[in-house]
C-alpha cells in the first residue's frame, strides 16, 4: 500500500529550477514536481499532452501567439505538438502530469534536458 504524498516535503528536496522529480505513477502517467524560475526552453512534445498544476506561486506559459498566466490552484493543459515555454519571475512550484518517459525539453534538447528524472 502506498503512503500519502506530501507536496511540501517533496518540494523541499528540490533545490534547482527546471529539474523535475517523479513522485508517483498511475495508468502510464508520471506525477512530477518541478520548480519554475526564470525562462525554460522553447519546445514541443510530438506525442504527449502535458498538464501543469500550480501548487504555489505563478508562472507564464508562453505560446508563440499569446502568454497565459497560471496561478496557485490553477492548471493549464498543453496539447501535443504545441510549442511552449514556461517562464516565472519568481519561483513557482508545479505538479506535472504527463505520460511516463516524456522528456522535459521534447526534441529541443539542450542544457536543461533531464532525460531520466529522479524518483523522490
Amino acid at each position: 500500500m502506498q503512503d500519502k504524498i506530501v507536496f511540501g516535503e517533496k518540494l523541499a528536496r528540490i533545490s534547482r529550477a527546471f529539474d523535475p522529480k517523479i513522485i508517483g505513477e498511475l495508468n502510464g502517467q508520471h506525477l512530477k514536481l518541478v520548480k519554475i524560475a526564470g525562462e525554460f526552453t522553447w519546445h514541443h512534445h510530438e506525442h504527449e499532452d502535458e498538464c501543469f498544476l500550480v501548487l504555489a506561486g505563478e508562472f507564464d506559459m508562453q505560446f508563440r501567439d499569446r502568454t497565459v498566466r497560471v496561478g496557485a490552484g490553477e492548471c493549464i493543459i498543453v496539447p501535443r505538438g504545441v510549442e511552449h515555454c514556461p517562464r516565472a519571475e519568481r519561483e513557482a512550484s508545479v505538479l506535472l502530469i504527463e505520460p511516463a518517459g516524456t522528456v522535459n525539453t521534447g526534441a529541443a534538447g539542450g542544457a536543461l534536458t533531464v532525460a531520466r528524472p529522479e524518483w523522490i
